[in-house]
């Protein structure tokens, strides 16, 4: 099974991903793309913008097209899309291509696991976290992955809550409860 965990930034979203791995120790963990271009050389300035989302969509599809089974991924194409539309015109030939692109990784993938930004925050987040953004990257996704009104991605999705080993704890109901589906 591939699972991606998916969320706007300062969610929770790498803790949860570290807590899955310990209890799922088949699954193989991969990082974000943003860390995995970092150790292939790419240079991302402080605030990234439009062409590094693009690179990390571009190499979040292939971390999930490479993938054998059992993968639990940090970040998936969602997560980059949105970033990307409140740039982007649906219009636009840019727009169709990374769509595509988004799906091509996304039909890879058995459940993208959404961590929304709840109230109070699960975790500490720093000044930084340039929070008016945070809080649109989070509705987005939320239309995206939860209400699916791109109506284009076709993946089971689960929303969850609480502290970090309960939102593993949900995933891992999921997991028990599709594979007694699919016996």
């Amino acid at each position: 099974m591939k699972i991606a965990v998916s969320g706007s930034h300062q969610t929770g979203k790498t803790s949860l991903v570290e807590e899955l791995s310990k209890m799922l120790p088949a699954y193989f963990s991969v990082d974000e793309p943003y860390y995995l271009l970092e150790e292939e050389g790419h240079e991302f300035v402080e605030l990234p913008g439009r062409e590094d989302f693009e690179i990390q969509l571009q190499r979040s599809v292939q971390s999930i097209q490479e993938s054998e089974e059992d993968q639990i991924f940090d970040r998936c194409p969602a997560d980059f899309i949105a970033y990307l539309l409140p740039e982007m015109d649906p219009g636009s030939s840019d727009y169709h291509q990374w769509m595509a692109l988004a799906m091509k990784g996304m039909e890879w993938l058995d459940l993208i696991v959404f961590v929304p930004i709840e109230d109070p925050d699960r975790i500490t987040v720093p000044e930084l976290a340039y929070t008016a953004w945070r809080i649109n990257v989070d509705r987005i996704l939320r239309d995206i992955v939860l209400r699916d009104t791109l109506e284009e991605f076709g993946v089971e999705m689960l929303e969850v809550s609480g502290s970090t080993r309960e939102r593993a704890r949900q995933v891992i109901e999921w997991i028990e409860k599709r594979s007694r589906l699919d016996r």
